[in-house]
């Protein structure tokens, strides 16, 4: 078979369908990835995909182009031209599958299957719905074993990238150093420069080597909060990015698509973690971590982009020294990894 699986929105969300993506390539012939641009580099690390296509979604992505006939009609004759024998398409609780499963309808696509609360029509041939609040990765894995494809033999159903990833020697200088990465995708979900500030410099009071990591967009935060660490703000591409995060004991970040990346790699995680989604469904997930923030705080649900409490007391009032006992607690643990090679 060849089978399209869609995740629309951003890096980390793209790095959670990772699973599900390999539950798929394990009984298909050719797995076609569509994201959204926000989320490409991610997809295209992933294991098992063969051809990754980009489309900006208008009803997911937060800065939507205008609709237009022209757009569509693009991505409808390149779907028609894939010639896929089935689709499944991933969306977060909130998001709804059926404005891609008409569009794949339209370029002929005989088969399609999506978790979906909406009532599909004929748009799905599979209307898949999950009980409870499981993690993402396993609400996306059981569209695929709902719809015939389980995860092969000795797959323990984890997140993972393509490996080798390149070599960052030169970028962090040897191994035994702790990485804070300081942004999120959006506000509401990072602590302050000045709380990330002080949380690398009781890191480094404690005795840590601290690298700083960041986007080219991020430089500015990640200088103004590295301090004395080593800053590599816009220094690294995603593949870099996750060799530095593998090479870690441990990553300290806020809920975002880093965070995901290094549960990829295996690292441990302190999470910094804001309630404006559920940390059941986005803490980092199969690799040891702890959760730090107000999981009851005022915000909580609401899936705010720009923190409407003032002071931003979830991730704000979260000691410093609380990030270094967590840290010092899951070294203990990194301590015992199996060196990746």
């Amino acid at each position: 078979m060849n089978v399209l699986v869609a995740r629309m929105d951003n890096l980390g969300d793209v790095l959670l369908a990772g699973p599900c993506v390999r539950a798929v390539a394990a009984g298909a012939e050719r797995v076609v990835l569509l994201t959204g641009p926000r989320g490409r580099a991610a997809g295209e690390l992933l294991p098992g995909v063969d051809e990754v296509i980009t489309w900006c979604a208008p009803w997911i992505d937060p800065e939507p182009p205008p609709v237009t006939q022209e757009d569509t009609d693009a991505l409808v004759r390149r779907l028609r031209g894939l010639s896929l024998d089935a689709a499944l398409i991933l969306t977060s609780f909130h998001q709804s599958p059926l404005p891609l499963a008409l569009l794949l309808r339209m370029a002929g696509v005989p088969w399609i299957g999506a978790i979906s609360e909406d009532y599909p029509g004929s748009l799905l041939d599979l209307r898949h719905r999950v009980a409870g609040d499981p993690p993402e990765p396993v609400r996306m894995l059981s569209l695929a074993e709902e719809a015939g494809f389980p995860l092969p033999p000795g797959d323990d159903g984890g997140l993972a990238l393509r490996e080798p990833l390149p070599s960052v020697d030169g970028l962090v200088g040897g191994e035994g150093y702790v990485v804070v990465h300081p942004a999120a995708s959006v506000p509401a979900r990072q602590p302050s420069a000045e709380r990330s500030a002080a949380i690398v410099r009781a890191l480094l009071d404690a005795g840590h080597r601290v690298v700083v990591t960041g986007s080219p967009s991020e430089s500015v935060l990640t200088k103004e909060v590295a301090g004395d660490a080593l800053d590599l703000g816009g220094r690294t591409g995603l593949s870099e990015l996750a060799a530095v995060l593998a090479g870690a004991d441990v990553v300290v970040a806020p809920n975002t698509g880093p965070a995901h990346l290094a549960a990829a790699v295996g690292t441990p995680v302190v999470s910094l973690f804001a309630p404006v989604v559920p940390s059941s469904r986005w803490a980092p997930y199969g690799v040891p971590s702890e959760v730090l923030g107000d999981q009851h705080a005022a915000c909580k649900d609401s899936r705010a982009r720009v923190c409407p409490v003032p002071g931003h007391p979830c991730l704000d009032r979260i000691a410093p020294e609380a990030v270094v006992d967590a840290v010092e607690r899951l070294s203990r643990v990194s301590s015992r990894r199996p060196a990746r090679r």
